[in-house]
């Protein structure tokens, strides 16, 4: 079992949607986390992928999330269940699955691997899964040896997981993480990194995923791009894999998609005439592909290891003899033709000026635009002077998730021009957004980053780019302040509570954006306070508008506010009017010389316990309204007599009514300000003894706190509200 990680979504017993218990982290990625659960209800195993919180309102990533649901339509042993999306109240998104207990391919793989009867079980069952998923024209796209599970341990039982970035194929069907390159390259079939995939995609990264199972260790196809583009074009070396399994892989993992099975259903074929000892080899997958007679005549290519230097290898294989060969033959004048042009000097030059070989079009205006908006890849459009750059940048911003729309074309430019847009292209990739304009030799980039040390160094740049000469380069980075967490403002706020507790409002899940407003309630003892917190926050906001939007009360009212226990409130009314004309006053503001009146309503499910109605103003003074010493009775129970429903009471009555039991005040000059109104509902009885009509505020607390108390822990619901006091 894994350890949870304190920062993770979710943590292990956490319920959620009051059905699935928590109870372990399975794994954790770039933009979700896989959890293992129970259903409380079924008790069944199951796996939750959550979205992380900072994608979990980002459409794109809610849309990927619902197509993966839709995997749920695949019904194999092979496939890993699906089941649907659940929100939670927080807001978080996660997809239920099937929980598939065993160990995956990678692990096998990094204890040494696997034998070969073992993975030719294995690539039985994973092509009648990724069978079931073509059937349907869902491309995996992603396969390799981690989202391959031996349910309990058995090559029999294996499961094909994590669909998330599955294309559908059917036409035009998009593709949620971009038009372009979705995968790993170590498994990824040569068309895939250009964006172009199909079922025989999936059976190359099914022949690599087991040619790595089997030596023990992921396929080496490089340390850059255009290392990883040259290593795709060769086949891999299979010849340590004993038979029949070598040649199984062999056809899987050919370059040319033409010279694979395919279809899942040619592998079946073939590996059910492998178990059931009819002649396999070459000649039975050719029949089963229905290949040109001169490559079943051939022999078998898998016996011959692949040379560590394509531009001198000798085509002595069956590889040089099948389809591939054509690419071979083809570019053998190429290669001539640049070794004549290296031996006259400077020809590499005049080949790309269109002086020998093809002539490129002439561009006028030269033009070359890049741009990456928030939530996609790169978009390419324009011009460049050799098909190197083309290459390379298709590489690049394929596995960007982006699109490439250029034309190879000759114009007035610099000598330095690929070196100096290239050099800028290098520099925007660390922007959040980017838009590099080049026309001629002239170079325009703007953005924006959330990255303070990333804006520094491109401002840098653009001061001295150190360009080719010819070249000229200018622009604008913009700095994004990044998502500012509620986690990172908490603090501030216990900081610079003096009077009760103060919360964000409406805080966003994913953090405040650049154009949020950080907005703060809550109770504060003065404008001092005030000035004090909005500070504190416009010290972090980073350019976001901050408003605290907090009452001001006396500091009486706060050591009442910061000692009463936190409870809710009980929905009881407090309703105040005026004694002179019996009025009500909705606003709860009195003018020096007027007569408030208070009457407490009882809601009508609130039939036992006991209330104490207090007052406490701005002399740091508690008025004891219910009960006290004149007044004792304050059983609901008996406040309530033989009254149904909602039942008012009235604790503060006009003067005119004024006797020892009924309390009656005027507003004047030295209660002006803030006093607040308490009912505390209870259980038991509070306290000991009766309080006395009046005290003061801290022997108030200190009673409610510790002498002479039952205890605050008694005490169920706490309603309140302010009555203001004015001069006319």
């Amino acid at each position: 079992m894994n350890s949870p990680a304190s920062d993770t979504t979710f943590h292990v017993g956490e319920l959620l949607n009051n059905t699935f218990r928590i109870e372990a982290v399975l794994g954790r990625g770039g933009t979700s986390e896989v959890f293992r659960a129970r259903n409380e209800i079924s008790g069944r195993l199951v796996a939750l992928k959550v979205l992380k919180a900072e994608f979990a309102g980002n459409e794109n990533f809610l849309v990927l999330m619902k197509r993966e649901e839709e995997m749920r339509d695949i019904r194999h042993d092979a496939v890993v269940g699906y089941s649907e999306n659940h929100r939670t109240a927080e807001g978080h998104i996660y997809l239920v699955m099937d929980f598939v207990d065993g160990p995956s391919l990678e692990a096998k793989m990094k204890k040494g691997g696997m034998s070969a009867e073992d993975l030719l079980i294995v690539a039985r069952r994973v092509a009648q899964g990724l069978h079931a998923a073509h059937e349907r024209r869902i491309v995996h796209r992603d396969l390799s040896p981690d989202n391959i599970i031996l349910k309990g341990g058995d090559p029999a039982r294996a499961v094909i997981i994590d669909f998330g970035i599955a294309k559908d194929s059917n036409p035009g069907a998009s593709t949620i993480v971009g038009t372009e390159f979705a995968g790993k390259f170590a498994y990824a079939a040569p068309e895939q990194m250009g964006g172009h995939v199909d079922a025989r995609s999936d059976i190359y990264a099914l022949g690599m995923t087991l040619l790595a199972t089997f030596q023990g260790h992921h396929p080496k196809v490089g340390g850059n791009l255009l290392e990883v583009l040259e290593a795709k074009k060769l086949p891999p070396d299979v010849s340590a894999v004993p038979e029949p399994l070598q040649s199984l892989i062999a056809r899987m993992v050919e370059p040319d998609p033409l010279a694979r099975f395919q279809s899942t259903e040619e592998i079946l074929r073939e590996i059910a005439a492998i178990e059931s000892g009819k002649p396999g080899g070459q000649g039975a997958l050719d029949i089963l592909q229905g290949a040109r007679p001169t490559e079943r005549e051939a022999p078998s290519r898998a016996s011959q290891p692949a040379s560590p230097q394509p531009s001198h290898r000798k085509e002595t294989s069956a590889a040089a003899s099948s389809a591939p060969q054509k690419k071979s033959s083809s570019a053998m004048p190429i290669i001539i033709a640049l070794v004549v042009l290296l031996a006259v000097g400077g020809g590499a030059a005049a080949w790309f000026m269109g002086l020998f070989g093809p002539k490129l079009p002439v561009a006028d205006p030269y033009t070359f635009a890049a741009e990456r908006v928030e939530l996609g890849g790169p978009v390419l459009t324009g011009h460049v002077p050799s098909q190197e750059m083309l290459d390379t940048l298709k590489i690049r911003t394929s596995a960007e998730g982006g699109t490439v729309d250029l034309s190879l074309a000759r114009g007035d430019i610099a000598d330095g021009w690929q070196e100096a847009v290239e050099r800028a292209m290098s520099q925007a990739a660390a922007l959040d957004v980017f838009t590099i304009r080049v026309e001629g030799n002239d170079i325009t980039l703007e953005g924006a980053t959330s990255d303070a040390a990333v804006r520094d160094r491109l401002d840098d740049f653009l001061a001295a780019p150190a360009l080719p000469a010819g070249m000229v380069l200018d622009g604008q980075i913009d700095f994004l302040a990044p998502p500012l967490s509620a986690s990172t403002l908490e603090p501030i706020l216990a900081q610079h509570a003096d009077c009760g507790p103060l919360a964000l409002a409406d805080a966003p899940a994913g953090g405040y954006g650049p154009d949020d407003t950080i907005a703060v309630t809550g109770t504060l003892a003065s404008a001092n306070s005030r000035l004090s917190l909005y500070d504190a926050l416009s010290g972090v906001a980073e350019g976001r508008d901050v408003t605290v939007e907090t009452e001001l009360l006396n500091p009486a009212l706060c050591l009442v506010e910061h000692e009463l226990p936190k409870v809710p409130p009980g929905g009881i009314g407090i309703d105040f009017g005026f004694g002179e004309s019996g009025k009500p006053n909705p606003s709860g503001r009195f003018l020096t010389g007027e007569n408030p009146v208070i009457d407490i309503v009882l809601p009508a499910d609130m039939l036992t316990g006991y209330l104490y109605v207090s007052i406490i103003d701005v002399t740091g003074s508690v008025f004891h309204l219910l009960p006290n010493v004149n007044r004792s009775g304050n059983s609901v129970a008996d406040l309530r007599g033989l009254q149904d429903g909602p039942v008012s009471i009235r604790v503060a009555f006009p003067v005119s009514d004024a006797a020892p039991d009924r309390i009656a005040f005027l507003v004047d000059d030295s209660l002006l300000g803030k006093s607040k109104i308490l009912v505390l509902h209870s259980d038991e009885p509070l306290f000991d003894t009766l309080r006395p009509t009046a005290e003061s505020v801290e022997g108030y607390v200190e009673a409610l706190t510790s002498g002479g108390t039952h205890g605050t822990g008694d005490i169920q619901t706490l309603d309140s509200r302010v009555l203001e006091m004015v001069a006319p």
